[in-house]
């Protein structure tokens, strides 16, 4: 089994590199290509109306299914009781204090705190996490932290080989984002590398406490719960996937979107294709909810994101502080082709929020992949999901 699910992966990781070979026949290799943190890669196209649009009328269509399912046929259903509240517990209070604090540096960037700025990142994430895990226990008396201590931790370390795969993709579309801070000479070059790898572990675990924290809403549950029923074809998404990723390298600007699409429907595909629970398992019984939710959790994160390291760089409205003053290494930018415009609060375009979508569906199926190639429980919260209680 475990050679099943370790060889699409391993093409997922070569194939990019073979098609690099013919994509660019003098270098065999993108520009930019190996660069850690990843810098930009000059030439993306500008706007693009057409495109634009285009992209707008099918991310509307995605909007409607969300705050209007019934137009799409899923039938309404009766949600259980809401489940007892629990007093804040300490680590929710904790992780409020850490969040503020290192949100006010982060953004704020003074003496004599100045320099810690550097490091205010990830811990600043990490009580956010604090703070959301206490709000689950809150919410039902459940909690990650609490109640799979073990799978919590193990997530975390997921999360930086999880990234780690995602910037990897990112050099073959010419870098659809990237870290100008990433080679500042204020720190050596081998403690940045350091700091993105210790923001890594936080990816995974923010999307699961907010994943969690949605399912602990019945109501939200039940309203994805009875749609139509779909049986997706394991065969067919894993040869869509590969070709995905191949045309992507090809056609990089066209196919920006490939990333997010590519490497989830091979995992997921080979994933059904042997018979282990993924969230597109539950819609042979027409239940969407782990399908949406996963993807909802990731765009509620995403707000977050984008809100945080957008101030972290831009010039300090609190202060009146603009670099060259201590500021965030971690802090990223965007160069998506042709969509990129309208960037409410934030470095990521309008349109660019709709990608967190189907990145919180494949959050949740690498985790599931890894837990099957290495071993280790991937469930939580079975019984509110109808998939296997041992997740593999």
């Amino acid at each position: 089994m475990k050679k099943a699910l370790i060889w699409p992966f391993l093409a997922c990781l070569i194939l990019p590199l073979i098609a690099a070979w013919f994509a660019w026949p003098v270098t065999h290799l993108p520009p930019g290509f190996g660069i850690f943190p990843p810098e930009q890669v000059p030439g993306t196209p500008g706007f693009n109306l057409l495109v634009f649009c285009l992209l707008a009328a099918f991310c509307a269509v995605i909007v409607a299914l969300y705050l209007f399912p019934a137009w799409f046929g899923f039938q309404p259903v009766t949600p259980p009781p809401e489940p007892q509240k629990y007093p804040l517990p300490a680590r929710f209070w904790a992780g409020l204090l850490i969040t503020l604090f290192f949100w006010w540096l982060m953004w704020k960037r003074i003496t004599p705190f100045g320099t810690l700025v550097y490091f205010a990142f990830t811990p600043m994430w990490w009580g956010f996490i604090l703070l959301l895990d206490g709000l689950n226990w809150h919410r039902g008396g459940w909690s990650l932290m609490a109640n799979r201590p073990r799978t919590f931790a193990i997530s975390a370390l997921v999360s930086v080989g999880g990234w780690c795969f995602y910037e990897y993709f990112n050099y073959f579309v010419l870098s659809d984002w990237y870290y100008p801070n990433g080679h500042m000479a204020a720190l050596p070059h081998a403690e940045i590398v350091l700091l993105f790898l210790l923001a890594y572990t936080t990816v995974w675990p923010a999307i699961f406490e907010w994943l969690n924290l949605l399912l602990s809403f019945p109501r939200l549950r039940a309203r994805y719960s009875k749609g139509p029923q779909l049986k997706p074809s394991g065969t067919r998404m894993l040869s869509v996937g590969f070709l995905l990723i191949v045309a992507t390298v090809f056609l990089p600007y066209p196919l920006f979107w490939g990333i997010w699409i590519g490497p989830l429907a091979v995992l997921a595909g080979q994933l059904l294709r042997k018979g282990i629970w993924t969230p597109f398992s539950a819609l042979e019984q027409g239940n969407w909810a782990p399908f949406m939710l996963s993807g909802l959790a990731s765009l509620c994160n995403g707000i977050f994101w984008e809100l945080w390291n957008h101030g972290s760089e831009s010039p300090n409205f609190l202060s009146g502080h603009v670099p060259p003053f201590p500021t965030n290494p971690n802090f990223w930018i965007y160069d998506i082709p042709y969509v990129n415009v309208l960037h409410p609060y934030s470095e990521m375009p309008l349109l660019g929020y709709f990608g967190y979508l189907p990145f919180g569906v494949l959050v949740w199926v690498f985790f599931i992949w890894a837990g099957n190639v290495l071993g280790f429980d991937t469930s939580f919260r079975p019984a509110e999901l109808g998939k296997p209680s041992t997740g593999r």
